[in-house]
């Protein structure tokens, strides 16, 4: 699978990170957009084909684990790698018993960030 195929989806309420992060991976050929909050996230992935998101944990309102709760309800077909500053052990694990594809902690080397957004776009194609 090309990178250039895989649309990813930036979540984070930090706008300044978001949006460098998205310039970074379109640079490298991902088809990378942002939404800075868990509601804008869903209405985004519910109207639009994504092969993974990218989801800080720590949000105002409604945060990403309850993104996440939500996007394996709907049934969305995305694979969620879980992005945060201020992780925990055990949020780290309730977000993979959720569904999440990864868990990586800011500031994570971009390149440690595509390998993990290739490897869950693949296994989410595979249907694993």
């Amino acid at each position: 699978m090309g990178v250039n195929e895989i649309r990813v989806l930036i979540v984070d309420d930090e706008q300044d990170f978001a949006t460098a992060l998205v310039e970074r991976l379109n640079r490298r050929g991902f088809a990378a957009e942002a939404v800075f909050d868990g509601r804008s996230a869903l209405e985004r992935l519910l109207a639009s084909r994504y092969d993974a998101a990218v989801l800080d944990l720590k949000m105002p309102g409604f945060d990403g684990l309850s993104t996440l709760r939500e996007i394996k309800r709907e049934g969305l077909e995305v694979a969620v790698i879980v992005l945060t500053g201020h992780a925990t052990v055990a949020s780290g694990i309730e977000g993979m018993q959720i569904g999440a594809a990864d868990f990586l902690q800011k500031p994570v080397e971009l390149e440690v960030l595509c390998a993990a957004i290739r490897a869950a776009a693949e296994r989410a194609r595979e249907g694993t």
